[in-house]
């Protein structure tokens, strides 16, 4: 059963990533990854809040494997944002993949520690 709350949660976040990677990307005209930042954080504070919920018994086991390994799993890229910031970096656009590399690592951990602090504010 483990199994299909997974494949359940990314059948909607890998539609969700690509629609609002693209979305974003429409929206930006230049060079740097926009879509693949804005899902990336995204998951963070999804993530954030559901593992807040969870060590405050407000969520379930079942609930964290739908929507944190389902769903986040699906929406946030690892391998995208590796990929466009090497492509970046090759392409001569050097600071924007410096850009890149710490926006993405601090607005994630920033993310991920706000949904955590919102889920204590709630639930704490």
């Amino acid at each position: 059963m483990n199994w299909l709350l997974v494949f359940l949660g990314g059948v909607v976040g890998a539609p969700l990533r690509y629609l609002t990677d693209l979305s974003v990307q429409r929206r930006h005209d230049t060079v740097f990854p926009w879509g693949t930042l804005t899902v990336n954080v995204a998951g963070c504070l999804v993530l954030g809040a559901l593992t807040g919920a969870v060590s405050h018994q407000a969520a379930s086991h079942s609930a964290q494997l739908l929507w944190g390994t389902g769903l986040c799993g699906a929406l946030t890229t690892y391998s995208t944002f590796s990929y466009e910031t090497l492509r970046l970096a090759e392409s001569g656009a050097r600071f924007y993949a410096a850009v890149n590399v710490v926006a993405s690592v601090v607005a994630g951990l920033g993310a991920v520690s706000l949904g955590q602090a919102l889920a204590e504010g709630v639930w704490g």
